[in-house]
């Protein structure tokens, strides 16, 4: 007769847990029959099972992803809501003890090859309460649903890039004799609208509709010709970064979808790199 996995079991012992000796459990892990207190049960189709079988039967089951290579991630968006923070944060900061922040961040087409950082840092950056509060709006309901389908490194890199997009278009679009060239501009509004143009490539990838997100773009691109003060020209550029990327991460195919993927973000960011420094050599600033 051979004794059980856990061990020989002494005539009239009670069963005890064999990661807590101390306790006695009745209940058996359904798989190996191990005794297993309630600290070390986890539900099963029938009965339970130890926290012993539940990590082995994982390591042999594939992981659930999205249609673009994402796991499946419960929980809370982390680099949605991060983003959301440090924005929130800096806006506090130009509000109270450092208003000089926006002039020393903010993107302006004149000082974009002395002060490169700025393609970038003017996108956690803006210029009243209702203008981050619709975009922290924008980015919080769009932004956790892109996360989910495209994973945090994958939303991160949407992000940012399109908010590069948005500092490129500006630098692209804005002649070197007007009087934007040494304005500044300030948002996550360029991001926002590279979430939008994925968030279109996404749906029409799902089979689902997309239309009301068309309206939504129209209506908020064209918001940024009737009213004074708005850069539709960061707008325009966020837009086309996030539809280049929403491409390469919504149709890419499934035996290479991560090298093609990556390499989609690369040659966009490449894209914008080669734009930015064409243009600035054009326009003396190189």
């Amino acid at each position: 007769m051979t004794e059980p996995a856990w061990g020989p079991q002494a005539p009239g012992q009670d069963p005890v847990c064999p990661r807590h000796p101390d306790r006695v459990s009745y209940v058996r892990c359904q798989r190996c029959e191990r005794p297993a207190c309630p600290e070390c049960q986890r539900p099963a189709a029938v009965g339970v099972q130890c926290v012993d079988c539940v990590r082995e039967g994982a390591r042999g089951t594939r992981q659930a992803r999205t249609a673009f290579g994402a796991t499946l991630r419960r929980g809370r968006p982390v680099v949605t809501l991060t983003i959301i923070a440090v924005c929130a944060a800096v806006y506090l900061l130009q509000t109270t003890v450092a208003p000089a922040t926006t002039y020393r961040y903010g993107f302006a087409p004149a000082a974009a090859a002395a002060q490169p950082w700025r393609f970038l840092t003017a996108a956690f950056l803006h210029g009243g309460i209702v203008h981050i509060g619709f975009n922290m709006y924008a980015l919080w309901l769009f932004g956790t649903y892109l996360e989910q389908q495209f994973g945090r490194a994958r939303f991160a890199a949407l992000y940012l890039l399109s908010a590069l997009g948005g500092s490129v278009g500006t630098l692209l679009l804005v002649g070197p004799s007007s009087s934007g060239w040494n304005t500044l501009s300030v948002g996550a509004s360029g991001a926002v609208f590279g979430l939008f143009g994925a968030l279109v490539l996404v749906q029409r990838r799902l089979n689902q509709r997309f239309g009301q997100i068309v309206v939504l773009i129209a209506i908020n691109g064209a918001i940024g010709f009737v009213l004074p003060n708005i850069a539709w020209q960061a707008h325009l550029g966020g837009l086309v970064t996030g539809l280049a990327l929403g491409a390469a991460f919504a149709y890419a195919p499934r035996r290479a979808r991560t090298p093609v993927q990556v390499a989609g973000a690369a040659a966009v960011a490449l894209v914008l790199l080669v734009a930015a420094v064409a243009r600035m050599a054009a326009t003396g600033l190189l």
